[in-house]
């Protein structure tokens, strides 16, 4: 199960996610549903059509499957996602 405390530990793919702020300005503000996810990309469905935007200086806004949103720093997910799943998380 997906919560705040593990998100960083979950496959990204599949959850809605809102762009909260971004270096770029023009991504602001961007919905819709991760469809893929690389090292440096996260790919969005939008209404429109496929967005992708890069992780680095960007707080995405993840709605979990449980109805909580959690709001994550794109600075930390920069990474391959099978490692990042797979990696320690200090507390």
């Amino acid at each position: 199960m997906i919560t705040r405390q593990n998100i960083l530990r979950h496959e990204l793919t599949g959850l809605d996610v809102r762009v909260e702020q971004a270096q770029n300005h023009s991504l602001n503000g961007i919905t819709g549903l991760v469809v893929l996810e690389t090292r440096n990309m996260i790919f969005i469905r939008t209404r429109v059509g496929i967005k992708k935007v890069a992780k680095k200086g960007v707080i995405f806004r993840f709605t979990l499957p449980s109805g909580k949103r959690v709001d994550v720093t794109g600075t930390v997910l920069v990474m391959a996602p099978e490692k990042r799943i797979n990696m320690r998380i200090k507390r």
